[in-house]
């Protein structure tokens, strides 16, 4: 089992920066990949950024050159570094880890975070 403790996220005008936070317990870190997803109101979970355990980085077209996902396995958290926030980025962002490669498939994704939620102002 791995339990997934998010912190960051909030209100942001457009423009600003924001860092989301995952910590990990419960297995040992660097065997899993880890994904960024969010989820808009009435739309489905999309992947964002993943990194896998050894550095193998994805991110969806929309924020490259803006997100940086990145992880230290020493501390078992991983980071999504958010800049240039446009308000279409408003969602609620979930960190999800899973073994071996990413997945940009949702239902493939074994663990999952409690979401926090980020406004980005117009």
């Amino acid at each position: 089992q791995v339990q997934l403790v998010q912190s960051g996220g909030g209100l942001v005008q457009s423009g600003g920066s924001l860092r989301l936070s995952c910590a990990a317990s419960g297995r040992t870190f660097s065997g899993y990949a880890m994904g960024w997803f969010h989820q808009a109101p009435g739309k489905q979970r999309e992947l964002v950024a993943a990194i896998t355990g050894n550095g193998i980085t994805y991110y969806t077209d929309s924020v490259k050159g803006r997100f940086t996902i990145s992880r230290d396995n020493a501390k078992n958290t991983g980071y999504l570094q958010m800049n240039s926030l446009k308000p279409e980025d408003t969602a609620v962002y979930y960190c999800a880890a899973r073994t071996g490669y990413y997945s940009l498939l949702s239902a493939r994704w074994d663990y999952w975070g409690q979401g926090t939620q980020v406004t980005v102002s117009s």
